[in-house]
């Protein structure tokens, strides 16, 4: 395997997030399904290995190139990847507080201070004007609305739901009022850069991920309003299908892994749903075909990433 040993770009940490989200998509599965809890054992200890090893890489970056870092850090597009950093650490916790729950803690304690300080630097440049409207897309995001969203399912899964729900509110209302600025700028700019064009995988995040923030902090059977924001990540899944040509036409890059994000939290909603509302037969449908789709997502992610690698064709 072939790699090339160039400063790891922040984007990278899409990779931890999409494997600890399809992660948390096989705990879901195994508590409805008879299906060894082992293989959600080896998704979490897999996922945890790729946050690690992404983390580590991503510090040492810091340590010994600090002046790729801080480039990055102040790039119009990439700037909203580091985001991915805390996310993907808050995802971690999750995935470890069943095991280990005092280093999870620690984690959530270490990482939410640090993304809701990112994400204020981040949006606060918003109100500072002077962004060129062709660098947004998709990534904006991040900052805003990934970080509160899953800093509001870590927090109720630590305990602290009324934290998680503050939290949720911040995710939400970012979440419409970015997705107004993407969705002028698609329209009314010229085209994404086809090297930019997979992160509009990233479109199907908001809601779902704000789904499984919704579940975390409720209980009972499944509302109206989840129901809703499932409909909608459904909607921009088959979107971002009916673009999969479109955004394909410069080839396979890790940005794919954009798309990872939101397809886990969907199969991850749906099969929540299913387990709140067992009778239905929509969600005895749609669970088990969302829950197929994000593994075959992952596959042909891990695949089509081993390849580039083997290649030459992978930056670290």
């Amino acid at each position: 395997m072939s790699i090339t040993h160039t400063p790891l770009p922040v984007s990278f940490f899409g990779m931890a997030v999409g494997s600890l989200a399809w992660s948390h998509t096989w705990r879901a599965a195994i508590e409805i399904w008879p299906m060894p809890a082992v293989l959600a054992q080896l998704a979490a200890g897999l996922s945890l290995t790729v946050w690690l090893a992404v983390l580590v890489a991503y510090a040492r970056k810091w340590q010994k190139q600090q002046a790729a870092a801080r480039l990055e850090l102040n790039h119009p597009v990439m700037s909203a990847m580091t985001s991915l950093g805390p996310v993907s650490t808050l995802l971690a916790a999750i995935t470890l507080r069943p095991w280990l729950p005092e280093l999870a803690w620690s984690l959530y304690a270490l990482a939410m201070p640090i993304q809701l300080a990112l994400g204020l630097w981040w949006v606060g440049r918003f109100w500072q004007g002077g962004r060129a409207p062709e660098s947004v897309n998709a990534s904006a995001y991040l900052p805003g609305v990934a970080q509160n969203l899953v800093a509001a399912t870590a927090s109720a899964s630590m305990g602290y739901p009324e934290l998680g729900a503050l939290f949720f509110g911040a995710g939400v209302f970012s979440w419409l009022a970015m997705e107004s600025l993407v969705l002028q700028r698609a329209a009314t700019q010229t085209p994404l850069p086809e090297a930019q064009r997979p992160l509009q995988g990233i479109q199907i995040a908001p809601p779902v991920v704000a789904g499984m923030a919704y579940l975390s902090l409720t209980s009972g059977p499944p509302d109206l309003f989840v129901q809703m924001l499932l409909g909608y990540g459904v909607y921009q899944c088959l979107m971002a299908a009916r673009l999969l040509y479109w955004t394909g036409q410069g080839g396979f890059a890790p940005s794919y892994w954009a798309f990872s994000f939101g397809v886990m939290a969907m199969a991850t909603v749906a099969t929540r749903i299913l387990q709140r509302a067992p009778e239905q037969a929509l969600w005895q449908l749609l669970a088990p075909s969302l829950f197929v789709l994000a593994n075959v997502v992952m596959a042909v992610l891990v695949v089509r990433t081993l390849d580039s690698a083997r290649r030459g064709q992978l930056t670290l």
